[in-house]
């Protein structure tokens, strides 16, 4: 028995599914390779979403770092904080993530630049976001040697799930996340595995 071939929104839904970061219109149209504008790449997501909401799904396609991707609701974020937290906690130390704050919000940033901000070396950190690629190379600074200057990619906003540097949290907010009892368990935890790397290496 041959199967049906499956429907254009089954296409957009399946493409969106199996990316493991935000996939913009252009990759879907290069992938469906169908006489398609980004247009109807939009209605068809609103149509997933329609559907998704009205049979009661606990996940939308949402727009993210200038591409769809598939995210749970809102209110849902309890009921998956401790699951996720330790994933994030794997990824991403204390240390690493003070790093990543400076760039983030004071790039292009040099490695000079974010010691100053710290106090210690940042290379360890910077090695690391590179790696995973939340940061890379925007260039040389027009200083005395020439330093390298870094900023945040589009995995960074992926990452984070926010659409443009404009939605990063202010200060006062990042203040009241650090307070948070779990994060701070979460953080202390990862700032252990850190140290048993640095001593591996």
């Amino acid at each position: 028995m041959s199967q049906k071939d499956p429907s254009t929104l089954q296409k957009i839904e399946a493409v969106i599914f199996a990316s493991d970061e935000a996939v913009s219109a252009q990759i879907i149209l290069q992938v469906l390779a169908e006489e398609l504008s980004a247009e109807d790449i939009d209605a068809g997501v609103e149509s997933l979403n329609a559907s998704y909401a009205s049979t009661g799904r606990s996940f939308r396609i949402a727009r993210i770092a200038g591409g769809f991707r598939f995210l749970t609701l809102g209110m849902l974020e309890p009921t998956l904080k401790k699951m996720l937290a330790p994933k994030i906690q794997r990824k991403l130390s204390q240390s690493v993530l003070e790093v990543l704050a400076v760039i983030a919000y004071q790039q292009p940033a040099t490695r000079g630049e974010i010691q100053q901000v710290r106090g210690v070396s940042p290379d360890y950190a910077i090695n690391k976001l590179l790696e995973r690629g939340l940061i890379d190379v925007r260039g040389r600074a027009e200083k005395p040697g020439k330093p390298l200057i870094y900023g945040t990619t589009k995995e960074f906003l992926d990452f984070f799930n926010i659409t443009s540097l404009k939605d990063l949290p202010k200060l006062r907010e990042i203040r009241e996340l650090v307070q948070d009892k779990e994060i701070q368990e979460y953080l202390a935890s990862s700032e252990r595995t850190e140290e048993y790397e640095k001593k591996e290496q």
